[in-house]
């Protein structure tokens, strides 16, 4: 083989590699925002790059696989629903303490699927983002809203928003399909100007 051929050669196979690893990036870009749905977008945004974000959404996925995850029984599922609907009625009457109930029937359910609940409020969203894409991002804002109320105190029909985000992902935990099944909860006429 001549010189100019050998060159020709390792480009040709050069070419060859780069194409099949772009391939390869693409299809795990793809992968992942299939998986991830809204929080790929979220995570890339907040990363220094694509590639950065990437490597956090799969050490997600690796992290979550090592957990020992399980779906609630008939019966357990039966007691969070009583639960929650007694809260959802509680807001009536007392708004903020309903919403904060809520928050801490999330964090007992999260337990209850396997889900480690003694890690920051950032981990747990972390870990949840990788069975609930769609639905995480109700749980950052509701938890922004309970925090909020609590430094700075906020209307009921802010804390309506946040019971109604602390919904979402609770349906979503349970796998019970029951979109928007509970009707919202209504401020009562005494708290409505709290």
């Amino acid at each position: 083989m001549e010189g100019w051929q050998i060159i020709i050669a390792v480009l040709v196979i050069a070419g060859i590699v780069g194409a099949a690893w772009f391939m390869t990036q693409r299809r795990r870009s793809e992968e992942l925002q299939g998986q991830f749905g809204p929080e790929y977008e979220r995570t890339v945004d907040q990363a220094d790059s694509r590639r950065a974000a990437e490597r956090e959404l799969v050490e997600r996925r690796k992290r979550v696989e090592g957990m020992e995850l399980r779906p609630l029984d008939a019966d357990q599922r039966e007691g969070y629903l009583t639960t929650w609907r007694q809260v959802q009625a509680d807001f009536v009457d007392d708004p903020s303490g309903a919403t904060a109930r809520a928050d801490r029937l999330i964090e007992e359910v999260m337990a209850a699927r396997g889900y480690p609940t003694e890690t920051d409020f950032e981990t747990r969203v972390a870990d949840v983002s990788v069975n609930h894409p769609r639905v995480v991002n109700e749980y950052r804002e509701a938890r922004e809203i309970s925090e909020r109320h609590a430094a700075e105190g906020l209307p009921t029909e802010a804390l309506r928003q946040g019971f109604v985000h602390y919904r979402a992902l609770f349906e979503d935990l349970l796998e019970t399909g029951a979109s928007n099944a509970e009707p919202e909860p209504e401020p009562a006429e005494s708290t409505r100007n709290r």
